[in-house]
């Protein structure tokens, strides 16, 4: 692995578990076990890399989702609805975008586009796997996104299984 994406690694860690101002360029060097003159060579600021993070997660939700044609209905519920519960059942971690988003009003300005971008795409993405509206997308990327907050703040992810349970009954029921 090289040296940017080892970088990105730790910085995705640390920014899932304590959002933006949860981690510093001295963080990621220890971890790494560089300099943080290092960590600047690649980033010159904070604020590009967490650009290239968000750059990062939105082309990984890309390819972990696939065509959404070969997705419909259920199935593409189910497939948005997997990367959340990996995120939570087996990283133990929280949605990068889902944080920076909850920090929305004091990040750095050129960090929100990044952001609507990636929610862009996963409600686009469930429109067309449903072959709906926006409404129905929307509303299921907040209740994942709310069932993963609940889930991490009473220590249950269960809560997050159970939403996604919930959503797929009602894209079955019609509701």
């Amino acid at each position: 692995m090289d040296r940017r994406t080892t970088i990105l690694d730790s910085a995705e860690r640390r920014a899932r578990a304590g959002g933006y101002y949860g981690f510093s360029f001295r963080d990621i060097a220890e971890d790494v076990g560089i300099k943080s003159a290092s960590v600047h060579y690649h980033f010159p600021t904070k604020e590009a890399l967490v650009e290239a993070l968000g750059e990062r997660y939105l082309e990984r939700a890309k390819e972990a989702l696939g065509d959404p044609l070969q997705y419909p209905g259920p199935l593409g519920l189910q497939r948005v609805a997997d990367l959340f519960l990996a995120a939570s059942e087996k990283d133990d971690l929280m949605c990068l975008c889902g944080v920076f988003g909850a920090e929305m009003a004091s990040l750095p300005a050129t960090i929100g586009p990044k952001i609507a971008e990636y929610f862009d795409f996963l409600i686009g993405w469930l429109e067309v796997a449903l072959g709906d509206e926006s409404r129905r997308a929307c509303t299921i990327v907040a209740a994942l996104e709310g069932g993963m907050i609940l889930g991490r703040t009473k220590r249950d992810p269960s809560i997050l299984r159970a939403v996604t349970e919930q959503l797929n009954a009602d894209l079955i029921a019609g509701a």
